[in-house]
């Protein structure tokens, strides 16, 4: 985290949520911020964003007294069952086959449609939007910070135009 203010929210944040989270949730919030995704306020929710394109990667805070971690990770592709489920899950609930993007109808994301959406059974899904991660334990950290890189690296060449 770049600011006291910053430092401030992340633990604000941690001190609400259970001992055996907290170095997980760290863990990823460090990872964040060490790729240039700094936490800020948004209504009551904790965003990431980047600065050289204004883009969120993830978001987390308290839902039904609950902690949530939120990841985009759309332009990624290999991960593992887990987060394949996660996609399929929430491409289940929608009623839309396609995405608007791949079919000329959403100017928001730039780059190939087919290469920043979600994908699960012939249905498609707007990249932009981050997925719940849930229960997420510190066996996936690894595979955490890795659709991490991947999306960054993705969105610095579509959206902030750096090869």
């Amino acid at each position: 985290m770049k600011t006291k203010r910053q430092k401030e929210l992340i633990e604000s944040f941690l001190s609400e949520i259970g001992d055996n989270l907290k170095p997980i949730y760290r863990e990823i919030f460090e990872y964040l911020s060490s790729v240039g995704y700094n936490p800020h306020k948004q209504r009551s929710f904790i965003v990431f964003k980047h600065d050289l394109h204004n883009k969120q990667m993830a978001k987390t805070g308290i839902r039904k007294k609950q902690p949530f971690f939120d990841l985009r990770f759309s332009a990624c592709r290999g991960f593992s069952k887990r987060f394949q489920d996660i996609v399929d899950a929430a491409l289940s609930k929608q009623t839309d086959q396609e995405a608007s993007c791949t079919v000329q109808r959403c100017d928001f994301c730039r780059g190939e449609p087919m290469t920043h959406v979600y994908i699960s059974e012939g249905k498609t899904r707007c990249g932009a939007a981050a997925l719940e991660i849930p229960n997420i334990t510190a066996a996936e950290l690894a595979e955490i910070k890795k659709l991490i890189d991947e999306e960054h690296a993705y969105l610095l060449k579509h959206e902030a135009e750096i090869a």
